[in-house]
């Protein structure tokens, strides 16, 4: 009889946490859900309720994202992956792929090889909390645009207003939770919330109505996530093609009348939604657009990356910069391993960004010791840092052996409160000191216009002429005030 008891006491608990979320999915309040206030909001909101700032912050961002995409392009990674999708799938004639002219695939492959590319070198945009939000949504808006007839070709604004939207939802998604605050070490957050901004982006685009933007969001959900163990691998870049994919498939699924958890985005006890992502999720439903709602880019400007690398690498670059200006004065010079004792990197605790000895460049990406030592020794980092040769050079293995890391309690691992400190002693005795708080290109200290179309030119013309390259800057500053996006959509070749 005690047998008995113990066996059917867990059923009926089962049953009751079974039959009271079924309840509940059976019944919802639509108007009074959190779902129902991010499809409405999705649904609603109109290019009148973009001001000159967000459109101005907006088009540095895809420009930016365009830039690393081309220069994307030209990696191994993205070769791999685009002769795995001409070969596997065929092509459809439809859709632009960055910088290889003549070759076309259907809309959601298209979407994934470019955030392949975007993501490639770890170079696309940074917000906070921490995500790369425009890679996640300008593929699929991309691609979704070029999949549209002539004749229905969305206008600039219009391509402006889905973008932003993309952008809107990841950012309040991820202020639903302290733990999205910290440098991550569940998911990646892009495959968390990238979905989700692609799927709004490409209901947006599509005019969807309330109930299948929320529905869009609801299947995005389902195929939101991956792990941080793939960090610093070739399969990181994937995390932000399947998301512009994935997003896109949803609204378009959404769109043929597929259907989803109306309670996805709230927090419905003994049924995960969103919440499986963030322990502490505490949803808070979406203001109407109608109601005086205010993007978070409004309030909080864009990190751009001055070098392609996990942005937590900046702090400690910039400090390890001003350490080798002391060295050898401010002309040209190096920095030899002899006059080095001992370098200490004062940084936040992060165990995938912890790497001594990298081996390869998505793991030197991903290296606070490799990043300072080649600032150390150039005086900075670039693109040409994290070739073959340049992270096997000898004299940089010799500074990597002298770094000791500390983690201070006042250094959290957070990109709004970080900051990176370099202290190098000298063989003699003396001792250095470097410290970033805030380096260029971060959200309190963004990249001026001339900086960002500098560094556009420097990654789009690995790929395109320069004459197509500037026809590309002058497309997307009139972006907002294009009939059509079909002059944007036939320079990205």
């Amino acid at each position: 009889m005690f047998r008995l008891q113990k066996t059917v006491r867990p059923i009926w608990a089962a049953r009751r946490i079974h039959n009271s979320a079924v309840e509940v999915l059976r019944s919802p309040t639509p108007e009074e859900t959190v779902t129902a206030s991010f499809g409405e909001f999705v649904s609603k909101v109109k290019s009148e309720h973009l001001s000159s700032v967000v459109l101005h912050r907006s088009k540095r961002m895809v420009l930016d994202s365009i830039g690393v995409g081309l220069i994307g392009s030209t990696t191994e990674v993205f070769e791999m992956v685009l002769k795995h999708c001409k070969h596997m799938y065929g092509h459809d004639n439809i859709c632009s792929v960055y910088g290889k002219r003549g070759i076309r695939l259907s809309p959601t492959l298209a979407a994934f090889v470019n955030g392949v590319a975007t993501h490639s070198m770890d170079f696309d945009d940074t917000w906070h909390p921490a995500t790369h939000p425009s890679g996640a949504v300008l593929p699929a808006v991309l691609a979704l645009s070029d999949m549209m007839p002539a004749s229905r070709k969305p206008s600039g604004l219009d391509f402006l207003l889905a973008f932003n939207v993309g952008i809107e939802i990841q950012g309040r998604l991820m202020r639903f939770s302290n733990e999205a605050h910290n440098i991550p070490k569940r998911f990646h957050p892009p495959t968390v919330v990238g979905p989700m901004g692609s799927a709004a982006a490409c209901a947006r685009l599509l005019s969807l109505d309330s109930s299948q933007c929320s529905h869009a969001l609801a299947i995005a959900a389902s195929l939101a996530g991956a792990p941080m163990a793939n960090a610093a691998t070739q399969s990181k870049p994937l995390h932000i093609g399947n998301a512009s994919r994935l997003g896109l498939e949803a609204a378009l699924l959404a769109s043929r009348g597929l259907e989803a958890s109306p309670l996805v985005l709230d927090a419905v006890a003994g049924v995960a939604g969103f919440s499986a992502f963030y322990e502490d999720y505490m949803p808070q439903p979406l203001h109407s657009p109608h109601d005086g709602h205010a993007f978070l880019l409004e309030e909080q400007d864009m990190g751009f990356k001055r070098f392609p690398a996990h942005l937590g690498m900046h702090w400690v670059a910039d400090a390890a910069a001003s350490v080798h200006k002391l060295l050898v004065g401010v002309g040209p010079g190096k920095v030899s391993p002899d006059q080095v004792q001992d370098i200490l990197l004062r940084v936040p605790l992060s165990k995938y960004i912890n790497r001594p000895f990298p081996e390869s460049e998505h793991e030197a990406r991903h290296s606070f010791q490799f990043n300072a030592c080649t600032a150390l020794l150039d005086g900075e980092v670039t693109v040409q840092s994290f070739t073959p040769g340049a992270i096997s050079r000898p004299e940089l293995r010799a500074l990597l052996s002298r770094v000791r890391l500390e983690h201070p309690h006042d250094n959290p691992a957070n990109f709004n409160v970080m900051y990176g400190e370099v202290q190098v002693t000298l063989v003699g005795g003396d001792i250095l000191k470097g410290r970033c708080d805030t380096f260029y290109g971060h959200w309190r200290n963004p990249l001026s216009n001339e900086s960002l179309r500098k560094k556009f030119r420097n990654n789009a013309e690995v790929v395109l002429p320069s004459a197509k390259v500037e026809r590309l800057i002058e497309a997307v500053d009139e972006l907002d005030r294009l009939d059509d996006c079909q002059h944007l959509l036939s320079q990205l070749q």
